[in-house]
């Protein structure tokens, strides 16, 4: 644990340290930013590839957001257990 000064702190200093704990935090939630945003889609490279090795019957828009939104609002395993409910019946 860090002794107590004998002299307190000055104006100057203590309001260039708190600059500079303000710019780091700023830093810090820009990377939390950046990690939330990548952790979002992060299942993109993935399907993609899935979806370049099968062929993919003719749909159209609406129907190819409808499933892009599902996988996003659901997650992907939530979307693959209903479609393996499909294939069962």
């Amino acid at each position: 644990m860090p002794r107590a000064t004998s002299k307190p702190e000055d104006l100057e200093t203590i309001t260039a340290r708190r600059a500079a704990l303000v710019a780091e935090l700023a830093s810090v939630d820009e990377k939390l930013r950046a990690a939330q945003e990548a952790a979002h889609d992060a299942g993109r490279p993935t399907l993609l590839a899935a979806l370049d090795r099968i062929k993919v019957a003719a749909m159209d828009k609406v129907d190819a957001k409808a499933i892009a939104d599902a996988i996003g609002k659901h997650g992907g395993s939530a979307v693959a257990r209903h479609l393996a409910e499909l294939r069962s019946t």
